[in-house]
């Protein structure tokens, strides 16, 4: 026998159910707004490294090449809903992106374009990381 305390509890936990259920799909839809900006940064940075070829050292070409791989292979992964492998591919694009922004700190005379889109992408990627940690 049920209460009516019963059914407004099973009235409770179903809206409860619903609204998680929301937050979930509004933080996955934030994940993919933010990745599509990091991807925009992501194809400055490539661009900035293509146009100042000669000055750019290998470490740090090797480093954008890698992250556009990576963006291009996450791209599946944030049109999903797991936010585990979200969390995945942007834990592994930071890394990458924490190896780029070193190399252009230890790089001498760099180009000042290039130099501020790996510092973008760099931060943006941290930011996001640690929001989702």
């Amino acid at each position: 026998m049920t209460t009516r305390g019963d059914g407004r509890l099973a009235v409770a936990k179903a809206h409860l159910d619903r609204v998680a259920k929301q937050l979930i799909t509004l933080q996955s839809s934030e994940i993919q707004k933010r990745f599509s900006h990091i991807q925009q940064s992501i194809s400055e940075a490539t661009r900035s490294c293509q146009s100042a070829q000669s000055s750019v050292p290998q470490d740090l070409k090797s480093c954008v090449e890698e992250l556009n791989k990576q963006c291009q292979s996450a791209q599946s992964v944030m049109k999903t809903q797991d936010e585990d492998r979200m969390r995945q591919c942007i834990d592994k694009m930071e890394e990458i992106g924490d190896r780029a922004e070193r190399a252009c700190n230890t790089a001498g005379n760099m180009d000042g374009e290039l130099k501020r889109a790996v510092s973008t992408v760099h931060s943006e990627l941290s930011d996001l990381r640690r929001q989702l940690h």
